[in-house]
């Protein structure tokens, strides 16, 4: 069952009023001089979610004002759409609201906060692949404040899987040998891995004693998320699928498929 977490749900619950949740339409609100300077997500790289585990990270935010930063009232929220009802899918709370504070200067303070994000929970479902928004408040020493609505993106991602193999093996040199296999991702609709269709995937081989795979050719996913093709077994080495990933989807390459030749 999936479900909703409402805006006036989450204000009530960490008693911070001054964070809204942002609509499309909505400006940054901040008073004085104080300036949200960075947020990192997930220290940069995308955050890929399968269909059962649970994935932590953590979202740092810098902020700066001339009398200093209040410790414990900086804090980030992440989410994905604005519905017209005032609730949002995919809104995701650090778990303690405090974070972890370090001091840059008299001026500048940057805090980090350990998040969790459920694929059984927050995304809904596989529309919510691709593109979520952070939204960001701080509060300064002397009262100033910000509230920045889309202070960073992160990639919140479907993980794939990719196999593969080889045959017949050992093989006679230049006779024709298939290649296999399978890509698929997780679906957080039927919280299962599936087939990706109509995807490029490369196969790629790389000769016994050298460390460099070269492309052969590029194969296409069937309705089921399938590959097979055929080629030449010329020398003793390693095959391999590789998949260059879509705004969705992460890259993925298969383990390696031995194929000695003879």
């Amino acid at each position: 069952m999936h479900h909703r977490t409402t805006v006036a749900g989450i204000a009530g619950a960490l008693a911070l009023s001054a964070l809204t949740i942002p609509g499309a339409a909505q400006a940054d609100d901040f008073s004085g001089d104080i300036r949200i300077t960075k947020v990192v997500v997930n220290g940069g790289k995308d955050i890929v979610l399968g269909t059962t585990d649970v994935k932590t990270f953590t979202i740092a935010v810098t902020a700066t004002d001339d009398s200093g930063i209040e410790v414990g009232s900086t804090f980030p929220v992440m989410w994905h759409t604005p519905l017209p009802d005032g609730d949002y899918y995919g809104l995701v709370i650090p778990d303690n609201i405090a974070g972890k504070c370090v001091r840059r200067s008299s001026t500048t303070t940057t805090c980090t906060y350990t998040l969790k994000i459920n694929p059984r929970i927050h995304p809904q479902d596989n529309t919510t692949a691709g593109t979520w928004t952070v939204s960001a408040h701080a509060l300064a020493n002397d009262g100033d404040y910000i509230t920045q609505d889309s202070a960073a993106e992160a990639k919140v991602l479907r993980n794939s899987k990719l196999t593969v193999n080889a045959s017949p093996e050992p093989v006679k040199k230049n006779k024709t040998i298939t290649v296999t296999g399978a890509l698929t991702r997780a679906n957080w609709e039927a919280y299962k891995y599936g087939g990706y269709t109509k995807q490029p995937v490369k196969l790629q081989f790389k000769k016994k004693g050298t460390s460099t795979y070269k492309t052969l050719k590029t194969v296409t996913t069937d309705s089921k998320g399938n590959l097979r093709t055929t080629t030449k077994a010329t020398a003793d080495g390693y095959f391999r699928y590789s998949f260059a990933g879509t705004s969705t989807t992460p890259a993925v390459a298969s383990a390696a498929d031995y194929v000695d030749v003879k």
